[in-house]
């Protein structure tokens, strides 16, 4: 039997992790063009199929029986053939929103809801928050009557839904909208995964707003599908256990310090033991630009590095599951530091002064100064503060025990 996930243009998909999770071997991604989804829904000896853009409308007229969120919501994300060859259609993104919303405590019952966007996912979050018990569901169009010209008229909505792909990587410095509009927020909801923290998220987080990101439905719905799949229900524990580990999978690991804190030793060691890409934002700048920083202080000024470093850690970024190793002075930026925390866990390596190396770094001379200056910013911007030790493979051990205890709590 087989199973897989159906779209025209897939790229990198996390469905084949959360599939050998649930217990289900051998599943598959299927790229194909329109002109051959018939076809191959007909004959592909199938049981199982998921269905991504822009086939989720396509599949619905192949369906013989569709479950009531599938009717209702007129798309299909998930097929399934029974014993007979009946092609039954659901809908799992509406279960996976649910479980997105519970895990982040966000009610909308009794709640004014305003969701962006009128596609398939904005479509389900309007459809789950009336059922949910919202006392009004406005969706936000570029075009409709209620547009984002005249925003003002739900300056009271209490949740955000974020359903547009505005945001979504490689545009992640984007976001579609401003919360200052919307002094009575209780949550923001944002459906995109990639990155896992949007500036929408980040803005809310920064507002103290309860808000979550879309890798959490994207576990949900996972899950409802595997159980459709299989047959049968899975343990409430599976899918926080999904989550956990597409967080762990996707989710970087940052380090930031002083200058000669041992970042860069650091980094190496953390790669190597878990197997990621390392990238270190100094060594991308001396290949890029042909000198090391601090050849670039010392004959173009701190201004101009400063540029150049934004840049090369803003790229860095986006990427997931990796190491990434950052200058001394990479946090002055507060567009810096929302890059480096929008995929990643930021872990900040305290060295003593005394112990700081200062060798070809300019920046160095006064070092009391510069560290009373940058300690608030270390501070603010990390995750976990790590203390330095002579034996490297302590504090390595302290960073990956933290990680392992971090991506562990998602699984409560």
């Amino acid at each position: 039997m087989r199973y897989g996930l159906l779209g025209e243009k897939l790229g990198h998909s996390h469905s084949p992790l959360i599939y050998e999770l649930a217990g289900l071997s051998g599943y598959q991604l299927f790229e194909l063009p329109p002109d051959e989804v018939e076809g191959f829904i007909r004959g592909g000896n199938l049981a199982g199929l998921n269905v991504t853009i822009p086939y989720k409308k396509k599949v619905l007229p192949l369906c013989d029986i569709l479950s009531d969120e599938a009717r209702r919501l007129g798309n299909v994300n998930t097929l399934r053939w029974d014993d007979k060859g009946k092609i039954h259609g659901y809908n799992t993104d509406y279960a996976g929103f649910l479980y997105m919303l519970q895990r982040a405590g966000i009610v909308l019952t009794g709640r004014k809801v305003l969701v962006l966007g009128t596609g398939g996912a904005a479509q389900t979050a309007a459809l789950a928050a009336q059922d949910l018990g919202a006392c009004s569901v406005v969706q936000i169009s570029r075009t409709g009557s209620d547009n984002y010209s005249n925003l003002d008229r739900h300056a009271d909505a209490q949740i955000l839904v974020n359903a547009t792909p505005v945001g979504m990587y490689p545009s992640s410095e984007e976001s579609p909208i401003s919360l200052d509009r919307f002094p009575k927020l209780e949550g923001v909801a944002d459906l995109v995964y990639n990155p896992l923290r949007t500036r929408l998220y980040m803005d809310a987080r920064e507002r103290g707003i309860p808000c979550t990101g879309g890798l959490s439905m994207l576990a949900g719905q996972g899950c409802a599908a595997a159980e459709i799949f299989l047959g049968q229900k899975l343990p409430e524990s599976e899918t926080p256990r999904i989550y956990a580990a597409l967080l762990r999978k996707v989710e970087n690991i940052v380090l930031v310090g002083m200058p000669g804190s041992g970042k860069s030793i650091l980094g190496k060691m953390l790669a190597e033991r878990l197997k990621r890409r390392l990238l270190d934002t100094d060594e991308i700048i001396n290949a890029q630009a042909g000198r090391s920083p601090a050849e670039i202080i010392e004959q173009d000024g701190e201004a101009l590095f400063r540029k150049i470093e934004s840049a090369v850690l803003r790229n860095a970024a986006r990427e997931i599951g990796i190491v990434l190793t950052t200058g001394g002075g990479a946090v002055l930026s507060h567009e810096n530091r929302v890059s480096l925390r929008q995929n990643g866990r930021v872990y900040w390596l305290r060295r003593p002064l005394e112990q700081l190396a200062r060798e070809n770094r300019p920046l160095s001379k006064n070092l009391p100064a510069l560290y009373a200056a940058r300690r608030p910013i270390y501070e603010a911007v990390s995750d976990c503060a790590v203390d330095f030790s002579e034996d490297m493979d302590w504090t390595l051990q302290q960073v990956l025990e933290e990680f392992d205890e971090y991506t562990g709590a998602q699984r409560s």
